[in-house]
């Protein structure tokens, strides 16, 4: 599977240029088969989002399903959405080439900037299955909860071989950011793909490091520091499979 990972610098608030910038990132690009943005990547990311956020079917889900549908390409990253029911929720739409999409919603949320304060947690993991791999959604401050991203055997087959963490993540953190992508692809056995922002927005400075990591826990590619970047890259089953049989960690791992 083909994949390209977008770090861009989302702007304030205005998600038709946010939505803009990631397109024109994309004019050329190699056909793909997944393309992966960063968490609120049409807004930044809003912890008070009444007023910003985007009804279930916004623009940017929209925008997503044509991009889809016009290079029949599954597009994933989050969006801040309002609900019918009134709440907010941070979720993380993956968009298939014909159009219909899955969703996530965010569940750990960042207490320290009040996300938890606005937004309703999700309750349930999500993993997605295209073009033969099965992917575990999360987004950001997921990743410092390993638990809940536990790959374990289901009738002697891992649940999933792509971890996809979508991010606001600030500068100052960005070793924590680092070091648990590694951690969570060494323990799952299993690709990590962590995709950033760069740019600022009125609290954060942001330095990217978006990153694909395989199985044993090696760096396959980065960003660019600070910089708006764009990388791909294509993982394959035959890798990770034949460091699976050659090191079955997952069987004996603690499932409780």
């Amino acid at each position: 599977m083909r994949i390209i990972l977008l770090q861009t610098s989302p702007t304030w608030g205005d998600p038709e240029k946010s939505r803009e910038d990631a397109r024109r990132m994309l004019m050329g690009t190699p056909k793909a088969d997944l393309v992966v943005l960063p968490e609120m990547f049409s807004t930044g990311f809003v912890t008070q989002p009444e007023g910003v956020a985007e009804s279930e079917d916004g623009e940017s889900l929209q925008w997503m399903k044509d991009y889809a549908r016009n290079k029949d390409c599954a597009v994933a990253g989050s969006v801040s959405v309002r609900l019918s029911d009134g709440t907010y929720r941070n979720r993380f739409y993956f968009v298939f080439p014909d159009g219909h999409f899955q969703y996530y919603d965010k569940h750990h949320l960042f207490t320290y900037a009040g996300e938890h304060e606005h937004y309703t947690a999700g309750e349930e993991r999500v993993i997605v299955e295209h073009a033969g791999f099965r992917i575990l959604l999360q987004v950001c401050y997921d990743l410092r909860f390993p638990v809940f991203s536990r790959n374990r055997l289901v009738d002697g087959k891992p649940e999933y071989d792509l971890i996809l963490y979508v991010a606001s993540w600030p500068q100052q953190r960005m070793d924590a950011w680092d070091g648990l992508l590694k951690a969570r692809a060494i323990e799952n056995v299993c690709f990590v793909a962590g995709v950033n922002r760069v740019g600022k927005d009125p609290g954060n400075l942001y330095s990217g490091h978006t990153s694909l990591y395989g199985p044993r826990g090696e760096l396959l590619l980065i960003c660019k520091e600070s910089r708006i970047d764009i990388i791909e890259y294509e993982i394959k089953h035959s890798v990770l499979d034949n460091f699976r049989q050659n090191f079955p960690a997952l069987a004996d791992a603690d499932y409780k």
